[in-house]
């Protein structure tokens, strides 16, 4: 097992509420282990959106080196949009 450090942390009464309503019912044993969930769950949500961003970085990248896409033409674009637009609103 990992070292144990024992750390001091400010919750607010609703969190702290929360944490004992669990422990209350039964569903966690302890503090510590509703919080080591939490930060589990926090862990893997931060390492996600790193990889989302290393993602969306190589996206920009490619996107960047595939060349230019030439001159838009935003009339004929806002055209065609509300075009689609219209053509949608039929079918609903």
């Amino acid at each position: 097992m990992s070292t144990i450090e024992k750390l001091s942390v400010a919750v607010t009464g609703e969190q702290a509420s929360s944490i004992r309503a669990v422990i209350a019912s039964g569903e966690y044993a302890t503090t510590s282990e509703v919080v080591r969930e939490a930060l589990r769950d926090w862990q893997t949500k931060r390492s996600m959106r790193q990889e989302d961003i290393e993602r969306i970085r190589a996206l920009w990248d490619a996107g960047i080196s595939s060349g230019s896409a030439g001159v838009v033409d935003f009339d004929q674009l806002r055209h065609e949009a509300k075009v689609r637009l219209a053509e949608a609103k039929k079918r609903a």
